[in-house]
């Protein structure tokens, strides 16, 4: 893998991580264009690592805050929010495994997720803030992010709409969704850990993992700051007709046999 093409992948998971598209499918796409189908695991840890980093710059207030008060709501609210994701990527690894290797359904999940945004915009706008989301929101919300385990289903859309739809105001409903990453996207680094320790690495210079990371970082950061913005006046709609399209390229591609 050359440095170009890390800084390409690093690109799209960095933007693709928070835009409601799918991070996970466009890193299929990305690396079956290039040929490097194989730079999978090890390659996917360093640039969930970047997205990572570009989180714990935006929240530091909120991570410092959670250190010196560990017991407080935020902190409850993320872990109820994250454990319906916990527990369906226990019970159904292996098989979410085989289909994100295989990409056999990306092009039909790209379709639900164009769905999922497109009738969020029919939900009446919400009035919650950060400090009116309760727990039953918080359950809510993490079981739409637990639904989004399917490798082009967007975990950021799909939470953004479970916010919306428990009356979250628009900007509270990104917020909270970005925050929502910061375990799951941890959680995806702790598993890949663990598979990487048992042998199950590729060789990839540290140059391009060098520039990979960091363009996911950067690229990233952008994204969460402008999706924030962005969804205080516009609706998903357009995100919707992207993840349509491109899901319905993906289907032709694959019907044709040349995907």
């Amino acid at each position: 893998m050359t440095k170009l093409e890390a800084l390409i992948l690093g690109f799209i998971q960095g933007m693709t991580e928070f835009l409601p598209i799918s991070s996970t499918g466009h890193l299929y796409l990305g690396r079956h264009l290039f040929g490097l189908d194989e730079a999978g695991l090890f390659l996917d840890t360093m640039l969930h690592i970047g997205t990572l980093l570009a989180v714990f710059v935006i929240y530091k207030e909120e991570l410092l805050y959670m250190l010196r008060k560990p017991f407080s709501k935020l902190t409850f609210l993320l872990i109820v929010g994250t454990v319906p994701a916990v527990v369906v990527g226990l019970l159904f690894k292996d098989y979410f495994e085989e289909i994100s290797k295989t990409g056999v359904t990306i092009g039909w999940e790209f379709l639900i997720t164009g769905m999922f945004l497109w009738f969020s915009d029919g939900i009446k706008h919400g009035y919650k803030r950060m400090e009116d989301i309760t727990y039953t929101d918080a359950f809510v919300i993490g079981t739409f992010q637990a639904a989004a385990i399917f490798p082009a289903i967007s975990r950021s859309g799909l939470t953004i709409v479970g916010g919306l739809f428990r009356k979250l105001d628009r900007e509270t409903a990104a917020y909270f969704s970005f925050l929502l990453s910061i375990p799951a996207i941890a959680g995806a680094i702790v598993l890949q850990s663990i598979d990487l320790l048992e042998g199950q690495a590729e060789t990839i210079s540290l140059s391009a993992l060098v520039v990979g990371t960091v363009s996911s970082a950067f690229f990233g950061y952008i994204a969460v700051r402008w999706m924030i913005r962005y969804l205080q006046k516009h609706s998903l709609k357009m995100f919707a007709i992207y993840v349509w399209a491109l899901g319905l390229l993906v289907l032709a591609f694959q019907w044709t046999g040349k995907f």
